[in-house]
């Protein structure tokens, strides 16, 4: 009972959290014509209300693709009608066709940010309540501190509540959790069809579905292929199926209407990355400017091999040794290898990355946390355009604070809580001197603390030079970049190198 008292103060301070944030600044607020991110969501509401959804990803005269047209998965198109049909019953004027485009007011900002509230309330909250709730092995005091870190991650906070993505990140994200919290019982089927529902919101959980493939393959062959894992297969195979056509039943009438939405899904046309975002491509194109010199087909083709060669050992090493602990971290390194090499990345997509370095924070609490605030920092300068510097700074704040507190993340640098011994054990076969000190750890976090800090202030405060006006956002995503790519190495070596059950103590019942 106590354990559901604290889980449930955890939910609501949370909530608090998000609710304050909600107050500030959002995408595009007051500024036209095609103001933000805030607007694309509400036009999808009017799009969705008023036109039949055989035109919902056709270009027309009332549905003008160039004016933030529908471009995200069925799911989403039917999470916005939903909510337009609530909108319609509170001011018809909020979903008008046409009449309707850049509305802005106290009551509608109201409304938009309960019903991402709602969502979260409804699919994401109640994943991470209990998955962290039903930790195995794990004490029930340490069990809610995971959770109230979790729920505190600013990253997913300032860009649900704050920036206002185009999407609901917390229902993707949700259906995804949902997904690792099915497939910690063994319930492969119930987390196929929860996976399957978070690609059909957001197709950018492709940078998940390597790891689900692998998994699911490496239990299939481990019950081997003419006996129970042929059937375990079959009835994967028809979950994803019958999942995909209940999402995409009204697109099934005509082929022109598939074709059309898989266009709307997959823009190439608009490029190797967007903005300044923390990956390679936009950290090599400083001193080499490969959208210049190369051509598109070029990009995509060394994007593709790039992030290809990048997450095929751990893919190979979870579909030969399948285990959930293994699981969750190919999760990890997969996501984070499509956001450092894939092609049409912006800096949300790290959030993808984010959900499960969350759901290992518990296991590798340093390590996690320090990821956790290197991917809040990425997405700086979208944060400061949006005028969301002040709460950029509370929340992550608040989140250190918390993460030190709750997990003592300080005091886990040891080998052992790393989980780096048997990576360790084995270098020191050939080289006996080798050790990674804690005390390096340590002061490796605090002087990446510094150098977060320092750019935030100047970033805030300071003028760039004139012939460099965009100094401090490629600073931002270039120190990200190269966090994120000792991080890639980490993970990859914790999974390399994990023996399957080591790591596997700490899982869910």
């Amino acid at each position: 009972m106590e354990s559901r008292l604290l889980a449930a103060l955890a939910v609501l301070v949370a909530l608090t959290v998000r609710w304050a944030v909600s107050l500030g600044p959002y995408s595009g607020a007051g500024k036209p014509p095609l103001f933000g991110d805030y607007e694309a969501q509400r036009h999808w509401q009017e799009i969705t209300f008023n036109l039949p959804v055989d035109q919902w990803y056709f270009n027309s005269t009332s549905n003008d693709l160039l004016y933030w047209g529908l471009d995200y998965p069925p799911l989403t198109a039917y999470h916005s009608l939903l909510c337009a049909h609530v909108a319609h019953l509170l001011n018809p004027y909020w979903v008008a066709l046409n009449a309707s485009r850049g509305y802005e007011s106290l009551q509608h900002k109201l409304f938009m940010r309960v019903t991402v509230l709602v969502a979260d309330l409804l699919v994401y909250i109640p994943a991470v309540v209990l998955y962290c709730l039903c930790l195995r092995d794990v004490p029930a005091t340490r069990k809610i501190s995971s959770l109230f870190c979790i729920l505190l991650y600013p990253g997913l906070i300032l860009i649900d509540y704050g920036h206002f993505q185009h999407t609901y990140n917390s229902v993707s994200l949700g259906f995804a959790a949902w997904a690792v919290f099915a497939f910690s019982f063994g319930s492969d089927l119930l987390g196929s069809a929860a996976f399957c529902f978070a690609l059909n919101y957001k197709q950018m959980e492709l940078y998940h579905s390597l790891p689900f493939f692998c998994y699911l393959l490496g239990k299939c062959l481990r019950k081997g292929m003419t006996g129970r894992g042929l059937i375990l297969l079959l009835k994967i195979s028809v979950t994803v199926l019958g999942s995909f056509a209940l999402c995409w039943i009204p697109f099934l009438t005509e082929a022109e209407q598939i074709f059309q939405v898989v266009r709307r899904l997959f823009p190439v046309g608009r490029g190797l990355f967007e903005d300044k975002v923390a990956n390679v491509w936009c950290s090599l194109s400083v001193i080499f400017k490969i959208k210049n010199i190369l051509s598109a087909e070029t990009q995509l083709l060394l994007s593709f091999a790039c992030t290809l060669l990048s997450l095929i050992p751990t893919c190979i090493k979870l579909t030969a040794r399948p285990s959930f602990w293994g699981f969750k971290l190919a999760l990890v390194s997969c996501s984070l290898s499509f956001f450092l090499y894939s092609f049409q990345v912006h800096e949300k997509s790290i959030l993808l990355v984010s959900l499960p370095v969350c759901l290992i924070i518990n296991d590798v609490p340093l390590m996690s946390t320090w990821f956790l605030l290197v991917s809040t920092f990425s997405m700086l300068p979208l944060l400061i355009k949006d005028g969301l510097l002040m709460s950029y700074v509370i929340t992550t704040l608040a989140f250190l604070l918390a993460c030190g507190t709750f997990l003592s993340i300080y005091e886990k640098t040891s080998e052992d809580a790393l989980k780096l011994k048997p990576f360790c054990v084995s270098v020191r076969r050939y080289l006996p001197w080798f050790q990674i000190p804690g005390t390096l750890i340590r002061l490796s976090f605090l002087a990446s603390l510094l150098v977060m800090s320092v750019l935030t202030f100047a970033s805030a405060v300071l003028a760039p030079p004139p012939r460099l006006p965009d100094l401090f956002p490629v600073l931002v995503s270039a120190v990200s970049c190269a966090h994120f790519l000792i991080f890639l190495l980490y993970f990859n070596i914790i999974h390399l190198w994990d023996d399957n059950h080591g790591g596997n103590k700490k899982k869910i019942s």
